[in-house]
Order: C-alpha cells, then structure tokens, then sequence
C-alpha cells in the first residue's frame, strides 16, 4: 500500500469531510491512487510550480481551499487515527494547533518546538537545543480564525524574494510570536515519518499494526 492510501485509510475513520491532495511531481500517479478510493471523499489539486517551490508556495497554491475550519498534513508523515481524533477533539484555545511529541534527542532534521505551556513560541529546524520541548508531527488543525490568519500570512510571504525557497512553518512560526499557535501533545500514540526508503521499509512494521488497534 502507498503512503497516500495509508493516510487516507486512517483519515477515513476521523470526522473529516473531504481530503484535498495537492499533487506536484509524478502527480498522474497520485490522481490514480485517489480515483480508487471509495471510503472517504478525497481529490487533487495540482501545483503546476512544484519543480519551483517549497511548501509554503505549495500552500498559497491551495490557499483556496483554506477558506474555513481544516487540517493541514505533511505528505510524509504516516499516523494511526487515534493521532487525528486526539487532534480535533483538543481544546483548540488556539487559533491554530499543533500536534507535537517528544523524545530524549532531537537531530537537525526534526521539526523541533519551544513552547510556554500549551502555546507554541517557536518552531523550526535550527533551534537551541536546550530550549526545546518537543517536535512538530507535520499535523495541525485550523479554526475560522486560524484559516484566516494563515491565508493572510501566505500572501505575505508569498511576496517576500525567497518565499520560493520557504516551508510554510516558517510562517506558522511568524504566527506563533502573536500568539494564536498551540500546541496538542499525542505522547503515547503512533505515527512516523518517510523520508527516505529506509524510513518506508521501517514504517510498514508500524502502519500494519493500526488496523488492528483501530478495530
């Protein structure tokens, strides 16, 4: 099965009405593997500027799409729906949630955290270690309000001369420092990220064992 079909599969057990993918490279393969899919409303929306961007373009691509209450996730992170049903049943006080986790040692590539209680004071990649409290999953939830703030942020930065090379957490790290960003640990559950085919041979060991527990 496909990280995508993994998604969707546990995606289809949350409160969710409709997934939107927004697709970039090799994007007929995507649409495939979406047009087979029975259980839960789901479609693309492509983003002819992939080869061009990083992920904050890839957001304003579908900032259309971001005009109420939603749940924006990585392509890359694989979690059981517990993860997801914790999420939108948090106590969203916030804006705009994180799901976040932690762990004893963080490397250069986790997308690590510094919070003040539930509120996110910063996240990013290069951060002081010894300020960190956790990670970003690369799962959040947006209220109306949150939606509108991120939009209004995507535009911002969308005009700035190296948005093309900006992850659209660096704007939800800009959202952080007013304040409106919190934080929703999932300590306990399951989830892990593919970013290479070691992470993939590693993660089906993982994923297998969800239907199992959802059940």
């Amino acid at each position: 099965m496909s990280i995508l079909e993994w998604q969707l599969s546990q995606i289809a057990q949350c409160d969710i009405d409709e997934v939107v993918v927004v697709t970039g490279f090799a994007y007929e393969i995507v649409d495939a593997i979406v047009a087979k899919v029975t259980d839960i409303k789901v479609r693309t929306l492509h983003n002819p500027m992939y080869a061009h961007t990083d992920n904050l373009g890839t957001c304003w691509e579908a900032r259309t799409e971001m005009g109420g209450p939603f749940v924006l996730m990585n392509g890359d992170t694989l979690f059981e729906a517990a993860v997801l049903h914790r999420l939108l049943a948090c106590d969203k006080g916030y804006p705009i949630t994180l799901a976040t986790d932690a762990k004893p040692h963080f490397d250069l590539d986790d997308m690590k955290i510094i919070t003040a209680g539930d509120r996110l004071v910063n996240v990013s990649k290069q951060l002081n270690i010894s300020l960190v409290s956790g990670e970003s999953i690369g799962l959040m939830v947006f209220n109306q309000a949150g939606a509108d703030a991120f939009t209004l942020k995507l535009e911002e930065m969308m005009d700035q001369n190296n948005a093309l090379k900006l992850w659209y957490l660096s704007a939800i790290d800009q959202l952080a420092s007013e304040g409106i960003v919190g934080i929703c640990p999932i300590q306990g559950l399951s989830w892990c990220e593919v970013d290479d085919a070691a992470d993939f041979a590693a993660a089906a060991d993982v994923v297998i064992q969800w239907p199992a527990k959802a059940g």
